[in-house]
């Protein structure tokens, strides 16, 4: 009781100290009895009192914007010295509603909030935490370090993905532009201008950016696996590989070749998935797994694969992947004989102007029908142009055209009539005039 009364009768006696420097608008002075106060009531342990304090404080008429940070800094570094959760909670929520709409303290907000929502996921209410980082939208902070920001904004993204709200996390993870981890660090900082906000430093926990890089691409990973996108799954990958401190390590970087493989032919036929194909073959790192190697010619090669005899070479491979990565889901085997299939009809359009339907599906090693629809799928996707006679069971592939061919052709046919034309009439012209020459003989 003693040691109560004499708290109490030292903040009483700081608190009028505070008063005389805030009315005078000594700003190092109103900062040094606010923080004082704070200390005085830490030591103490007096964590009630320490948070109807910060309360009163800020709510002081007049009170300075300097001395209400210093105090919610101050009161931050108790927040892991606190004896238990529901005292750190309660603290956080103090400290979170004096900070709430105060532009100058939204970076210590911002990690207040950072703070309550990893208390909250601890105690597995996930969907709370999610909820609670997103009231804050830190793309808007000017002094809040570059690393924070992103930092932040992949915590945002990690939690909508633990709850599976894939929508918001999608949303979330567009605020972030991937050519900001390719920034060179190594350049000097300009100094800041006179009126420039000054940007602070990240704190010490914040990882790198190529740390926040590959966090990034995993969390990416995650989301289009969802949604069963291989061709972004593996540029994902693609984006881990090219790290230097992955692409230095091979116990990193055979894994993640192993999977960019993988996705690669998973990946249906594109432009895209064939420029990623070839570039990935030039790879020297490539020879070190031979058998994947051989894998991507075989794709790239235009030749017909037995889909048996590839999945009897690679099915063990195929299954410890998915056993280990966890990556390749129970679709992806589907998929793969998919592909294969896909790749053949390819090379048969490549090699055949006409063939027959029976004849087709020999070669695919597949039933009429199940040939027939593979053939449809592809022609109404547009990977190939192809039409199909069902009486006579014949099968016409067609090379497709865009719209630049089929002008040059129309322009080219068109010169040529223009030219019969002008032969025929220079023709009439001539047999005219000398039919004329002949009268007057």
């Amino acid at each position: 009781m003693a040691n109560t009364g004499n708290l109490d009768a030292a903040i009483e006696q700081l608190l009028n100290v505070e008063k005389q420097m805030r009315l005078a608008g000594d700003v190092a002075g109103t900062r040094k009895a606010v923080t004082d106060i704070l200390q005085l009531c830490f030591d103490a342990r007096a964590w009630k009192t320490l948070n109807d304090q910060i309360v009163v404080l800020s709510k002081r008429r007049g009170q300075l914007k300097q001395a209400v940070t210093a105090m919610v800094q101050q009161a931050m570094q108790y927040i892991d010295e606190t004896p238990d959760v529901e005292t750190r909670i309660e603290l956080i929520k103090t400290l979170n509603s004096v900070s709430a709409g105060k532009i100058y303290v939204e970076i210590e907000r911002a990690r207040l909030i950072k703070k309550l929502a990893k208390i909250k996921e601890e105690q597995g209410l996930v969907a709370e935490a999610a909820d609670l980082m997103q009231e804050i939208a830190v793309e808007t902070f000017g002094a809040m370090a570059k690393t924070e920001k992103i930092a932040f904004i992949l915590e945002q993204v990690r939690l909508c993905l633990d709850r599976q709200d894939y929508v918001r996390a999608q949303i979330l993870s567009r605020k972030i532009s991937p050519r900001v981890f390719d920034a060179d660090t190594s350049k000097e900082k300009k100094k800041p201008k006179e009126g420039d906000n000054v940007v602070e430093e990240a704190p010490a926990d914040i990882p790198s950016l190529l740390e926040l890089k590959q966090i990034y691409y995993e969390l990416m990973i995650r989301y289009y696996t969802h949604n069963n996108d291989y061709l972004e799954i593996c540029r994902c990958y693609k984006a881990i590989y090219e790290i230097p401190s992955v692409k230095e390590d091979p116990a990193k970087w055979v894994p993640i070749l192993r999977k960019i493989c993988w996705y690669l032919v998973l990946s249906p036929y594109d432009p895209m998935q064939s420029s990623l194909l070839n570039s990935t073959l030039e790879d020297k790192n490539l020879s070190e797994i031979p058998s994947f190697k051989l894998l991507l010619k075989q794709i790239v090669t235009m030749e017909v694969i037995q889909w048996t005899t590839l999945w009897d070479t690679y099915k063990s491979d195929f299954e410890n992947e998915k056993a280990t990565g966890k990556s390749l889901g129970e679709k992806a085997a589907e998929d793969l004989r998919q592909r294969i299939i896909e790749h053949n009809i390819l090379v048969v359009s490549k090699y055949y102007a006409r063939i027959t339907l029976k004849r087709l599906a020999e070669l695919l090693c597949l039933s009429v029908q199940e040939a027939e629809k593979h053939l449809s799928d592809m022609v109404v996707s547009k990977a190939l142009v192809a039409k199909i006679d069902r009486p006579m069971g014949i099968v016409c592939f067609q090379t497709a055209k865009d719209s630049n061919d089929i002008l040059n052709s129309w322009a080219a046919n068109l010169e040529k009539l223009l030219d019969l034309v002008e032969k025929s009439c220079h023709q009439i012209h001539k047999e005219t005039m000398v039919h004329k020459a002949a009268l007057k003989v």
